[in-house]
């Protein structure tokens, strides 16, 4: 999987790691969600919670599916992270731009 570093703010939300994981890992390596549930020891429901896009990866889960697919929990943590920075962006732009900066 080729990695390109963002330079410039998103317009739009990063993409959720479950959503790649979903729509073109797990069909690539022909691994249905229970099976891929039961190699990474985790519930189904867990691994459904992420691939729907409503829980995050968290740093266990980043360490299961990296050691799944081979490409290691960074990649999967910086997707997450991304997202979450996003979000939190948004989230708090009024209150950021009432932080005045020191120096």
């Amino acid at each position: 999987m080729t990695e390109y570093l963002v330079k410039r703010p998103l317009a739009r939300a990063p993409i959720h790691p479950g959503e790649i994981l979903r729509e073109e890992i797990l069909p690539s390596i022909a691994l249905s969600v229970p099976e891929a549930a039961q190699r990474l020891g985790v519930s189904h429901r867990e691994l459904h919670r992420v691939l729907a896009c409503t829980h995050p990866v968290t740093t266990e889960m980043a360490l299961r599916i990296g050691k799944l697919v081979g490409n290691g929990p960074e990649l999967w943590l910086r997707m997450q992270q991304a997202c979450d920075l996003w979000q939190a962006k948004r989230r708090l732009k009024d209150e950021l731009a009432g932080i005045m900066p020191v120096g």
